[in-house]
């Protein structure tokens, strides 16, 4: 029965996406005229979307409503089209699909927080760039000085409280250190609901979501939208109170061989200001000017 319950859970993720989409999405996007009339709907209606898709109402309100979970590819294409989804957005209708069409087995435990050690090491060797590891929901699990001190702030949080989605909705340094917070914050939401998304049963998503729906107002706000696709980035600015602005280049990449774990750096041409910035904030993070580390700080002072 825990089988069946799980699937359950599955086909309703694939209705709420599709609301999302639907309401967010103009007539006039997809071509259709509006009359003079007032709208009762955001964005499209139910049978405008069907009949874009080329499929029954009856059909798609059973989609939505979570009543129907084995849409066809050809079924998802079509709505994926109706709905102007992005590749990404259309990737995880795809993955919403197939999941809601099978039995999910039992929530899998929380991936597992231990970085191996050649991990570290390479972190060491990237340095005076900033560099660090995240899980899957954006735990911060380790990082050389500047990956840390980067993210001003963050340090004041005990270990096991350290993760880049808190930081950026909760933290007061967060708006500060992003000119653009608030493209910020919509990558990141919209990341933590594609993983969520396909694993909404996993422990470590859930808590962290739970929490900032509960604590920002403007975390429920993004999240309600249903955004899957983030802003892409070349260049990220930065306002560091120890270092002033800064411009670098980010990378980001899956760890191979590790839960889901992904790793972080930053980069700015050697011989620029940028660069130099970067020395100066791992050459202070490594040697601060008095008493203990603070990344080596594990017990609460402050609750975020």
């Amino acid at each position: 029965m825990a089988h069946q319950h799980a699937s359950d859970a599955s086909g309703p993720e694939l209705g709420r996406f599709l609301h999302a989409r639907r309401t967010q999405t103009s007539p006039g996007q997809v071509g259709l005229t509006v009359g003079t009339g007032l709208r009762r709907t955001p964005g499209l209606r139910r049978e405008e979307v069907a009949t874009l898709a080329g499929i029954s109402i009856d059909y798609y309100v059973r989609l939505e409503r979570g009543k129907e979970t084995r849409p066809s590819p050809s079924v998802l294409d079509a709505l994926a089209r109706a709905l102007l989804l992005d590749e990404r957005e259309h990737q995880h209708l795809r993955e919403l699909a197939t999941r809601a069409a099978r039995y999910a087995p039992e929530p899998p435990p929380p991936p597992s927080r231990i970085v191996r050690p050649h991990l570290k090491l390479l972190l060491e060797t990237m340095r005076p760039n900033p560099a660090y590891i995240v899980s899957r929901s954006m735990d911060f699990l380790a990082g050389n000085p500047g990956g840390l001190a980067l993210y001003a702030g963050l340090d004041d949080w005990p270990v096991k409280q350290r993760n880049l989605a808190r930081y950026l909705f909760l933290h007061p340094a967060a708006r500060e250190l992003f000119p653009d917070w608030e493209n910020q914050v919509r990558s990141c939401v919209a990341r933590l609901r594609a993983q969520a998304g396909t694993a909404p049963d996993a422990p470590d998503l859930t808590s962290l979501v739970g929490e900032l729906l509960l604590k920002s107002p403007d975390f429920a706000t993004l999240w309600e939208r249903y955004e899957v696709t983030g802003r892409k980035y070349t260049r990220k600015s930065f306002h560091h109170p120890h270092v002033g602005a800064l411009t670098l280049s980010p990378q980001s990449m899956e760890l191979e061989g590790t839960p889901g774990q992904r790793l972080g750096v930053y980069v700015a041409e050697p011989g620029t200001p940028d660069h130099d910035a970067l020395l100066l904030l791992d050459m202070t993070a490594s040697h601060p000017a008095a008493g203990p580390s603070t990344r080596d700080r594990k017990e609460p002072r402050t609750q975020p």
